[in-house]
């Protein structure tokens, strides 16, 4: 299974509570070039998961429409994800060529690490809109290998 993580883009700093943020005129411009970033190499995911957490799902959606996507909100994908909680929840898809998850930091450091084998806290860290590439040979610590990890910047 391919699993592309896609980091949340750029958001608003100030809102009712941080699970309010929505996406800045930047964070909007971020999701869009991802897009077509997506696009424009063939990527193509079923289904694409969320955190439900506004900015990540409005990332999300902007990405989903644009290549035409299930999307689907999951709970589990919110501020605070375990690696291992996202290993098993991820087995429900694992006959699915590619899957995209749209999610939050330090959360998805610390799943990249724990899915190609680096000691818990390694130094590892995803910009916002980033997108990564892991290559899952076996859904558990250790069973994927790290194909690549792309800022917004650079798309």
């Amino acid at each position: 299974m391919q699993l592309y993580l896609l980091r949340h883009a750029d958001a608003d700093t100030i809102a009712a509570s941080d699970e309010a943020r929505a996406l800045s005129d930047k964070g909007e411009a971020q999701a869009k070039k991802v897009a077509r970033f997506c696009e424009a190499h063939d990527v193509s995911v079923s289904p694409m998961l969320t955190s439900p957490v506004r900015r990540a799902l409005q990332t999300a959606e902007i990405v989903a429409n644009h290549l035409r996507a299930e999307l689907i909100a999951a709970p589990w994908l919110a501020c605070g994800m375990r690696p291992q909680l996202a290993v098993d929840e991820l087995k429900r898809f694992r006959a699915k060529k590619s899957v995209m998850i749209v999610g939050h930091e330090p959360d998805f450091s610390l799943l990249i690490a724990h899915l190609i084998g680096l000691p818990f806290g390694s130094q590892i860290q995803i910009r916002k809109a980033s997108l990564t590439l892991i290559e899952i040979e076996t859904l558990e610590k250790s069973g994927g290998r790290l194909e690549f990890c792309i800022p917004c910047k650079l798309m």
